[in-house]
Parts: C-alpha cells; sequence; structure tokens
C-alpha cells in the first residue's frame, strides 16, 4: 500500500512538472520566398534565437507559471492574399497573440485591421506610415523606417559627393511608393531632385531596360532604397555591366552581404550603403557572431532590432503578469527604459512622427563598399550624419 502511495505521489510531482512546463505560441507571418526572403529569414532568425534564449533558460516565467516558446511560422510570399490567409489562421487556429512580422507594407497595410479588432501584437518591418500610427495601437516596429532616415542621409549625399540630380529604381507597391515619397522629400529638401524614376514589379529580374533609360538622362547618382537586397544587388551588376561609373547609394535597409554576393566584389565597389549596426560594440559584435555560427551565413543588419523588440515583449509579459492580456503587456513593454540588449541600453519613440511610441529608438549608420566589406564612414541620427 505503502508502495503504491509513494507512486502515485511521484506521478502527481511529475504531472505537477509537466503542467509548470506551459506552451507560448508566437507566429512569425514574413517572407520566406522571393525576392524579400532576405528580410523575412532574418526576422524568423530573430524570432528563433529569441526563443532559443528563453528555452535554454528553462522557459518564460510569467505569472507563476514557466511558459515553453514555440514558433508558428507562414509564408506570405510577400502577398497581401498570402498574409490575410495566414494571419487568420494564426488568431483562429493557433490562437497566437505576438507576431513577427508582417514584413512588407501592402501584407502590413491589409493586415492592421485584423489584428487591431483581435488585440494581436505585431513586429513590423513595414514602412509605409499606414503601418504604425495612432489607428494601430498593436503595432510595434523596431527598424527606422525611410521618414526618419532620408533626410540627413540625403543630406550628406549632396554635401559630400556633391550630386543634386538623382535617379531611382522602385517596387511597384505600397513598400516602393511609400519609400519613393520619403525619398523625394528629402532630397529636395537639401536641394536635389530625381530626375527618373522607374518602377517595376517585385519578380523583375531584368533591369537593363530601366538602367538604360536612366544612363539616357543627366542623373549622377542612382538610389536604391526600397529594393530588396538581391534585387539590389542585380541592379547594381547589370548598371555596372552597361558602364554605369557614377554613385549608386543604399540609402535605406541593409543589403550590404546580398549587393556583394550577387553582384561581384568588383562590381559592388564603391556603393555607399545604409549600415543599422555598430560592430564597434561587443555585445551587438557577439550576437552577429552568434548568427554566423548558427546560419552559416552573414547576418542582415536588421535582425538585432527584431531580437531585441521580441525580448521586450518577452520582458512586458513577465512584468504584466500575462500571456494573454495584450492590453497589459503593451503597457508594462512600453514603460521599459534603457533596456540592455544586443544594441546596448535602447528605448521608445515615434509618438511625434507616428502618433505612437512604438518604435524603437537607435542610431544608424552611412558604410562604403571597400575591399568586399562596408566600412563605416558617417554616424547618423534622426538630424545630420556626420
Amino acid at each position: 500500500m505503502r508502495g503504491s502511495l509513494i507512486a502515485l505521489a511521484a506521478a502527481g510531482l511529475i504531472a505537477t512538472g509537466a503542467q509548470a512546463q506551459e506552451e507560448l505560441k508566437i507566429g512569425v507571418l514574413v517572407t520566406l520566398s522571393g525576392a524579400g526572403a532576405t528580410w523575412g529569414n532574418a526576422m524568423k532568425g530573430a524570432a528563433e534565437l529569441a526563443a532559443e534564449d528563453v528555452n535554454k533558460a528553462g522557459g518564460l516565467d510569467v505569472g507563476g507559471k514557466k511558459y515553453k516558446i514555440r514558433l508558428i511560422s507562414y509564408d506570405d510570399q510577400f502577398k497581401s492574399s498570402e498574409a490575410i490567409t495566414a494571419m487568420n489562421r494564426l488568431i483562429a487556429e493557433d490562437k497566437v497573440k505576438i507576431v513577427m512580422g508582417p514584413m512588407g507594407s501592402a501584407p502590413a497595410v491589409a493586415l492592421a485591421p485584423i489584428t487591431s479588432q483581435a488585440k494581436v501584437i505585431t513586429i513590423t518591418m513595414a514602412f509605409t506610415p499606414k503601418a504604425m500610427n495612432a489607428d494601430t495601437p498593436y503595432a510595434f516596429r523596431p527598424v527606422l523606417p525611410t521618414g526618419i532616415f532620408a533626410k540627413p542621409q540625403a543630406d550628406w549625399v549632396v554635401k559630400k559627393l556633391g550630386v543634386t540630380k538623382i535617379a531611382g529604381l522602385f517596387p511597384n507597391d505600397e513598400t516602393g511608393q511609400a519609400i519613393f515619397k520619403d525619398n523625394e522629400i528629402a532630397y529636395e529638401a537639401v536641394g536635389a531632385k530625381f530626375v527618373a524614376k522607374e518602377v517595376f514589379e517585385r519578380e523583375r529580374t531584368d533591369f537593363t531596360p530601366l538602367l538604360i533609360r536612366i544612363m539616357s538622362t543627366d542623373a549622377e547618382a542612382i538610389e536604391l532604397d526600397g529594393n530588396s537586397p538581391q534585387t539590389a544587388g542585380l541592379i547594381v551588376k547589370q548598371a555596372r555591366e552597361l558602364g554605369w561609373d557614377k554613385p549608386i547609394i543604399r540609402t535605406g535597409g541593409d543589403a550590404t552581404a546580398d549587393i556583394l554576393s550577387v553582384a561581384g566584389k568588383e562590381a559592388a565597389e564603391g556603393v555607399y550603403v545604409h549600415q543599422p549596426l555598430n560592430l564597434g560594440m561587443p555585445e551587438t559584435k557577439a550576437f552577429v557572431d552568434r548568427w554566423k555560427e548558427t546560419y552559416k551565413t552573414e547576418i542582415n543588419g536588421f535582425t538585432p532590432f527584431f531580437y531585441v523588440n521580441m525580448h521586450m515583449l518577452f520582458e512586458g509579459m513577465k512584468k504584466a503578469g500575462t500571456v494573454d492580456d495584450t492590453d497589459k503587456i503593451l503597457e508594462a513593454t512600453l514603460a521599459l527604459k534603457d533596456f540592455p540588449s544586443v544594441l546596448g541600453p535602447v528605448n521608445w519613440t515615434g509618438k511625434e512622427q507616428f502618433g505612437r511610441n512604438h518604435q524603437l529608438s537607435a542610431p544608424f549608420y552611412v558604410g562604403q563598399i571597400r575591399n568586399g566589406q562596408a566600412e563605416t564612414i558617417a554616424t547618423c541620427d534622426a538630424n545630420t550624419c556626420k
């Protein structure tokens, strides 16, 4: 009899331990195929590494319970229709409350009414003002959009390179339209203008006709902001093959690794690129090294920002004492100040520009590709690059 009681007690302890380790599902809705896959995999990897941190530590301690993180991933193919289908599934079937994504502007705009009504927190890359504003209470954006970094970088381009006539190639979608508008305003504010603008569908790979038209104008530089990393690499490669020897500028979005791999070291030489990271910071370098060791690829500079945003939400859950009440999670997450991270201490900003402090605040940099790697040549904030 005593042996049976001991066995039952042991079984009870095992059951109690099993119940203590509950599951917290996090959605990942990003572009994992096609031209935008570099960004999508950067976001997915950020979620994976953040989840790995929590799970290796024994789970997320919230309200006296331990939660193991499980990621549920879907590929939206950079299409609004696919994004809507996947988000509805994440909400209705998978019962998620936090989603890494959406990535692109068009999917973000399409999903905003759905996620707002369901009170699902999203972590988006979308640069359009429609993706994060006073009407999107559950949307976070860890990366700086063109509206913030375009002006100081355009000012730097005009002053340092002496160019005032710009040509641009932009995707024919919500992202491309929003980024072109921000760039146009930024360049015009410092005395420059677009003398040529070519738009194209995301799937396009042959840019020769568009580049020939650009080269027939008096353009002094080509602007690549808004293009996916792989597309930027293709444009650099084809422009150099056509004989373009003037500046090529990428004022937004980390694409250095893809420009080098697709265009090649020789063609990429001298290209000016946006850099979101300072590898002189030990914590940042350690994270980059971890990425390379884990995924055997170069990191996309946006990855640490999404990783940090996810960890801030985890901390918000702990402080709020809930994994389900997204209003309480939001309040606790937004109350975090000087949060220690792989980017250094970070805070929230954005209310003045976007109506909500849901924008991660961090410096950024201008780099130039030299001998197969980007060298930092200017440090920037929202006002200036120097």
